[in-house]
């Protein structure tokens, strides 16, 4: 990472446009956002072959084979900012299952879950200026019944 302090702005910038693309070109992104989110359902349907839904759809993220609808989240845990809070969530009621997985600084996987869409709605706060609501996900999460952790099985993705 030292050779990165002799590079320029703009080439710092030029290598980041690279990687992103080159992260879009294997189908890990979908989008030119931050690619935590992309990330999160790239990982979640290699991991348990859901069929991801298109850039529009509204209230889920991805389809298992039985018809399971799963709202995808991830939040990267930054040295600057350590909130577990996941981004917005505009119908609670669109979703079964909220798969959520947190990173830490270098988008390694920090723990994962799946939480039933109740646990979420009971867990949820709602925002009324953005008419979302706003989930945190915090280690207690994990023992609540009907949450399964699948960090293990996101990590063999991630490493594949």
């Amino acid at each position: 990472m030292d050779s990165l302090r002799h590079k320029s702005i703009a080439e710092l910038l030029a290598l980041h446009i690279a990687i992103m693309e080159e992260l879009r070109a294997r189908d890990v992104l979908r989008s030119a956002n931050n690619p935590t989110g992309d990330l999160a359902e790239y990982l979640f349907c290699a991991a348990f072959g859901w069929a991801q839904e298109g850039n529009s759809a509204k209230a889920f993220d991805a389809m298992g084979d039985d018809g399971t609808r799963y709202q995808i989240k991830g939040r990267r845990i930054h040295r600057r900012d350590k909130s577990r809070q996941m981004s917005a969530i505009r119908d609670l009621d669109g979703f079964d299952i909220l798969a959520a997985v947190l990173f830490d600084d270098d988008y390694q996987i920090m723990r994962a879950a799946l939480v039933p869409a109740t646990v979420v709605r009971s867990c949820s706060a709602y925002i009324e200026h953005t008419n979302s609501h706003k989930f945190l996900l915090r280690d207690g999460i994990w023992d609540t019944p009907g949450v399964f952790d699948v960090t293990d099985r996101l990590r063999a993705v991630e490493g594949a």
